[in-house]
């Protein structure tokens, strides 16, 4: 595989590129193939390759494309959609097979030339704008875990190291290695890799930016991930637990408001130095923790994570120091305001960014513009407590199957009023159909616990 850190100035600057500028781009390196990348509902990316010939076009007209073939797109009878490309997302992909390729995000358009409401990245879009009217950007930082195995097929661990161990080069260190260069390439800034608890499980974390590029940079981290696995002749996964009795992978979602360059989130001298809009939005994030966790954990395996002594969370909380609560404050470390942040940690890296996203920053504006009253922090280990001390002290559970997140997500004002009547109603056909689906089957647990006995 060849990598171009000097592509990383294509992408890296403060001012995005114009449709001008990527045409001129193209003509200069020469480049024959663009991707045109999206979304489906469940977060799987999309693309159509069109030759640079018809870029043009593309950047004035969009591409169509049939949307009743996209899960959680339109019917079969309305089926015309166009894939709008976005200058401003123009990337140079970091391997050159054959020749080098371009790559361009789209929003998706109804033929009238209309955001389709059902496009993910059109959901987030709508959300933000409502940050926007306050006056503030919504940041975000992803922690993005995953699993390196020999084959889909076998699962073979490649390493049995722990968290944070250095091991001489192996296989999995010289995966992250590669990978973060082919992410610098692409302008995508990576502020810490490291090996996570589980064997064969690691870490890359992306640095902060704004909630739709960090989406976009989420979406193409994990296919960058993905490629550079398999070009080395093995397997990376976001399945959230792949591994039985070891923890699972998550993707702690750090985020931030911020108002004329200032961190609306941070008070000198407050508890936790947490702001008032802080405290609000932290506590709308508890509060609605329940009903967008069909978002944020939207497979069956992910509630495979999501059980006590796995340091995932569990219990619907926020502490600074307790990493057993779901919301964590990171602490304050003087003169670093800008770095206030809190850190959301039920998602899993098998989730929408999109909708992730989205569904975060409404929980945490509804908690803003209600008013909401922060809960006091809970600094115990909360795995230990029993169930008489959690209930003393008002502290419930997440879903504990994907069926209960999707029994509470159907009852969810702010789920439908942040996803849209479309994308709501379609995501719970669809998680209910994987359900469904799920249940029937007859599970190896069941044969060889229950067929020796019944």
């Amino acid at each position: 595989m060849e990598t171009r850190v000097a592509d990383a100035v294509e992408t890296k600057g403060a001012t995005p590129m114009t449709r001008d500028d990527v045409l001129a781009r193209i003509n200069e390196r020469e480049i024959r193939f663009v991707r045109l990348l999206f979304a489906d509902i469940v977060g799987f990316p999309k693309c159509v390759t069109i030759t640079s010939d018809e870029l043009e076009d593309a950047l004035d007209n969009g591409k169509g494309f049939d949307g009743s073939s996209i899960e959680g797109f339109t019917r079969i009878h309305e089926s015309d959609m166009i894939a709008k490309p976005e200058p401003g997302t123009f990337k140079i992909l970091p391997w050159n097979d054959g020749g080098e390729e371009a790559l361009l995000f789209c929003d998706v358009l109804l033929p009238d030339g209309s955001h389709y409401p059902g496009d993910p990245r059109f959901a987030l879009k709508r959300v933000l704008k409502r940050a926007t009217e306050r006056g503030w950007v919504y940041n975000v930082g992803t922690e993005l875990e995953y699993f390196y195995f020999d084959s889909a097929e076998t699962q073979g661990l490649l390493d049995h190291a722990g968290y944070f161990d250095l091991m001489p080069p192996d296989l999995g260190e010289e995966l992250r290695k590669k990978t973060i260069i082919a992410l610098d390439s692409l302008g995508i800034p990576v502020e810490y890799s490291h090996h996570e608890v589980a064997p064969s499980q690691h870490e890359i974390d992306l640095k902060y930016g704004d909630a739709l590029t960090m989406a976009d940079h989420t979406l193409l981290c994990k296919l960058v991930i993905k490629e550079v696995a398999r070009k080395e002749g093995v397997y990376a996964t976001f399945m959230p637990k792949p591994i039985y009795g070891e923890n699972g992978s998550g993707m702690h979602t750090h985020q931030s408001l911020f108002a004329d360059w200032r961190n609306a989130f941070f008070e000198e001298g407050s508890e936790a130095h947490l702001s008032p809009t802080a405290r609000s939005y932290v506590e709308g994030l508890l509060r609605h923790a329940r009903e967008i966790t069909l978002v944020t954990n939207q497979w069956v395996n992910s509630y495979k994570r999501l059980v006590p002594g796995y340091e995932a969370p569990v219990y619907i909380s926020w502490a600074r120091k307790n990493r057993s609560t779901l919301v964590r404050v990171p602490q304050y470390r003087p003169g670093h305001e800008k770095s206030t942040r809190i850190e959301f940690r039920s998602p899993d890296p098998a989730c929408n960014p999109y909708l992730a996203f989205a569904v975060m920053l409404a929980a945490g504006l509804k908690g803003i513009e209600e008013g909401y009253e922060l809960r006091d922090p809970i600094e115990e280990n909360i795995y230990i407590m029993t169930p008489e001390e959690r209930e003393k002290r008002g502290i419930v559970m997440l879903p504990g199957s994907l069926a209960e997140a999707i029994l509470v997500a159907q009852e969810s004002d702010l789920l439908r009023d942040t996803l849209g009547d479309e994308t709501f109603e379609k995501l719970l056909r669809n998680k209910t159909a994987v359900w469904d689906d799920y249940r029937s089957i007859v599970t190896p647990y069941e044969l060889e616990n229950d067929l020796p006995v019944l």
